[in-house]
């Protein structure tokens, strides 16, 4: 077996967190080592994440196309799915097909919350943030949104 199958503990410890701020909330920071991408994964992302206290993982959304999964490492969390909430901690799993109800989450412990993050990386993908009314696009040369007030809808066929 390809050494590049395999990340070993120390390999990824010693990787340089990429902080990510969210295109649509300045308080949706990760702090993110990709782990997919080095064992040659293309498919899917899959990512190491780490949120500090007070900090949200992402905008309530859910995709189009894109399958995702979070499994709690360490920490605790308050998870939306849809309009409800769960506190959610080490050893939780969350998964979320399409189509499924909108989701994010909040760190709301007083010590970072750790998470493996992972999901399909499908193009095109529309992502739709229901609590802002708008949605992503993504397209293999371009990510672009747009206001829920500025769609228009066609008649049916």
């Amino acid at each position: 077996m390809s050494t590049r199958h395999l990340l070993k503990r120390a390999s990824i410890e010693a990787m340089t967190e990429q902080v990510v701020v969210h295109q649509f909330n300045d308080n949706a920071v990760r702090h993110t080592r990709t782990l997919s991408g080095l064992t040659g994964l293309q498919r899917i992302g899959i990512h190491l994440i780490r949120i500090e206290p007070g900090r949200d993982s992402t905008t309530h959304h859910y995709h189009e196309a894109d399958e995702e999964f979070i499994y709690i490492l360490s920490g605790r969390g308050l998870v939306s799915i849809g309009d409800e909430a769960y506190e959610v901690s080490a050893g939780d799993f969350m998964g979320f097909p399409t189509p499924s109800p909108a989701h994010s989450m909040t760190n709301c412990g007083e010590e970072d919350l750790l998470y493996l993050m992972g999901g399909e990386r499908n193009l095109p993908d529309v992502v739709y943030y229901p609590r802002i009314q708008r949605s992503l696009i993504k397209t293999d040369s371009r990510r672009r949104w747009l206001d829920w007030k500025d769609w228009e809808d066609l008649p049916p066929r």
